[in-house]
């Protein structure tokens, strides 16, 4: 089976062509503000140089937030349209998730992204990267507390955290990643929406 991995869920794109459980090719670049003009363009070259057809495709894996808002719409879309006009199986996977699988440490592991004004986006995970704490929105504060309680983990982050010490970065391991997303259930295109927990800037300053 081929199977096509998207992230744009951060300023990186992390994209790959999988096929019987091997990386085909993969990108692992970070773009910034020019994500959403290089994504396409750089997993068609994915495909040139993997030599693998568009139709060639099984399945399409992609990571659905949280992260970026921009950046989590940029790969939905993508997947969403592809899967729909070629009628393939498509799963969601969250970046959190993603990012506590991609640990080689052998403890509890910590994925934080950066949500700004004291809050971040994370989840705790296991040594078997089983969730005991669901993907939430949270304040860094109530975080840490939680985290006392555990002591033993490491904090998986490309962003700048203070009060933390004990974190590596996030490099992720997509044929991990891919492996666990075979397990979820396939989505209707239609149905593949992106999970932000919480709401845009524009709906907070709406509601307020």
């Amino acid at each position: 089976m081929k199977i096509l991995y998207i992230d744009t869920s951060s300023s990186y794109l992390y994209a790959a062509i999988v096929e019987e459980n091997k990386i085909k090719k993969q990108i692992k670049k970070e773009f910034g503000h020019t994500l959403s003009e290089k994504a396409l363009p750089e997993i068609v070259k994915l495909f040139e140089e993997s030599k693998v057809t568009p139709e060639e495709i099984e399945k399409i894996i992609v990571v659905n937030g949280p992260g970026s808002f921009t950046g989590i719409r940029i790969g939905i879309t993508i997947a969403k349209v592809y899967a729909w006009s070629r009628n393939i199986p498509i799963t969601t996977i969250s970046a959190l998730e993603a990012m506590a699988l991609s640990s080689k440490q052998k403890t509890y592991h910590v994925p934080i992204i950066d949500a700004r004004r004291g809050f971040v986006f994370s989840a705790i995970y296991d040594k078997e990267n089983q969730p005991i704490l669901s993907p939430k929105h949270i304040k860094m504060d109530e975080l840490i507390q939680k985290l006392e309680e555990i002591k033993d983990y490491i904090v998986i982050t490309n962003d700048e955290i203070e009060l933390i010490s004990k974190k590596e970065s996030y490099d992720p391991d997509i044929l991990k990643i891919v492996m666990r997303a075979q397990e979820k259930e396939i989505i209707n295109p239609h149905a593949v929406n992106p999970e932000y927990l919480k709401l845009t800037e524009a709906e907070e300053r709406k509601q307020s």
